[in-house]
């Protein structure tokens, strides 16, 4: 089935492009101390070009919050969110609602999270915040508005491909609270560059795209940062994002100095 990306919506002249105000004092520590962390040592070779410590700022991430983290992954993100939200906070590790999923094999990878989770829990060696996996459809009317932020790092792409778009998007804002602010990191596609090449399977989105996407979804625009982009990247590859380093799928030596893929970092917040 081709997948039809929505028009660009028009960004307000009036947007907020910098970087939001850092959190207080106390939150700054605890956030240097979880960034620190021992279970983060392979990690953080990668921080030079993630940015976390911004990102998650931008964010507004503060100790003490629900935060679910949508396909987390190899836990890159778990690792730091789960100390930095602290004995008061809650780690959700999020994965799609599956019987919406168009792939066995994602399915198959994706799917019974709320079991594989303590497993992949005990291999990140980390403690602070309560931590659960579930998939969406996990998630009962008791988790309706109970969440303070929906974080997807670098997974918009795939939930569009799998045409899962949809029923994330609308899990997100049902779990959020009214005040709730869901933040996107996604690789960047060029404005000009096609539907072919931006249908999720190359790894690259229109920034504009984007976001007309979430705000069809019951989301307002909040602010947009450049802290994770990369100009370096010409979001033109032919084999897509895994050409570019961490993955260095084509072991295009060009390439391999660039840094990661440009990336567009979004902040939305739940429309009432």
């Amino acid at each position: 089935m081709r997948k039809i990306l929505l028009a660009a919506a028009a960004i307000p002249a009036m947007l907020i492009t910098a970087p939001l105000a850092a959190d207080h004092h106390g939150a700054a520590q605890e956030l240097a101390a979880a960034l620190s962390g021992e279970a983060r040592n392979d990690d953080r070779a990668r921080d030079q070009y993630r940015n976390p410590a911004k990102t998650l700022n931008f964010f507004k991430v503060k100790p003490g919050m629900t935060v679910a983290d949508v396909v987390p992954g190899g836990g890159w993100y778990s690792r730091l969110l789960i100390p930095y939200l602290g004995d008061g906070g809650t780690y959700i590790g999020l994965n799609p609602d599956m019987s919406r999923a168009n792939s066995e094999r994602i399915a198959e990878r994706w799917g019974g999270y709320a079991g594989k989770f303590p497993e992949a829990l005990a291999g990140w060696n980390v403690s602070g915040a309560t931590a659960k996996g579930a998939n969406l459809d996990d998630m009962g009317e008791g988790d309706a508005g109970t969440v303070d932020r929906v974080l997807i790092f670098r997974e918009m792409h795939n939930l569009h491909r799998f045409e899962l778009v949809h029923s994330t998007l609308n899990g997100a804002r049902m779990l959020l609270k009214d005040d709730g602010m869901l933040g996107i990191v996604q690789h960047r596609a060029k404005p000009w560059a096609s539907a072919e090449y931006t249908d999720g399977g190359k790894g690259y989105l229109r920034q504009q795209d984007v976001i007309a996407m979430v705000e069809a979804h019951g989301f307002d625009l909040v602010a947009t940062s450049e802290i994770n982009a990369n100009a370096k990247d010409t979001a033109d590859h032919p084999r897509g994002v895994w050409e570019m380093p961490p993955s260095w799928g084509s072991k295009n030596e060009a390439l391999k100095d660039l840094g990661e893929s440009d990336r567009m970092t979004l902040l939305f917040r739940k429309r009432p």
